[in-house]
């Protein structure tokens, strides 16, 4: 019975073709299987070389994420220097503001008190004057009515005699 599985093993197709497969394998095999490992290989190179290559770029984006976060805390730094300075420029200026502002009122009321003062002063001279007037015409008309023609005469050459003594 033995013998006869074995024939009948012999006469088997499957059996040759599996014979035929294990002989493919046998000699296919370790090229098949080299092949195999080397495109694995190079897949692992490519990912590798991939991941290195998103490492790289990470890298620079962090360089770059902290130069603008520099950059950024940088511009903060400047900007409320310049609204400090700001700032004190305008506190500067309203000072500034206050004292000129301060000091044309003084120019002002110096220059109403002496339009004032002056304005008082032509007052009074044409208070004056018209005191002079009245007290003048007073004179006359008392002058006139005391005075005769002989002492109108010896007045007036006494006058004329002052004003040439004056004169030379």
């Amino acid at each position: 019975m033995e013998v006869e599985h074995e024939i009948s093993m012999l006469a088997d197709p499957h059996f040759w073709v599996n014979v035929g497969g294990l002989i493919f394998l046998a000699f296919a095999g370790p090229k098949i299987w080299k092949a195999l490992v080397q495109m694995l290989d190079q897949r692992a190179i490519k990912i590798k070389a991939d991941l290195d290559e998103a490492q790289k770029l990470k890298d620079e984006a962090q360089a770059l994420l902290g130069e603008y976060q520099r950059k950024q805390k940088d511009a903060l730094r400047e900007a409320a220097e310049i609204i400090e300075t700001a700032k004190v420029v305008a506190k500067r200026q309203a000072q500034e503001a206050a004292t000129n502002l301060e000091a044309a009122l003084a120019r002002r009321e110096k220059l109403a008190l002496e339009k004032i003062a002056q304005a008082e002063a032509a007052a009074i001279a044409e208070v004056r004057r018209e005191a002079v007037d009245v007290a003048t015409a007073a004179a006359r008309k008392l002058i006139m009515g005391s005075l005769n023609d002989s002492r109108a005469a010896a007045l007036v050459d006494a006058a004329i005699k002052e004003v040439d003594q004056r004169l030379h």
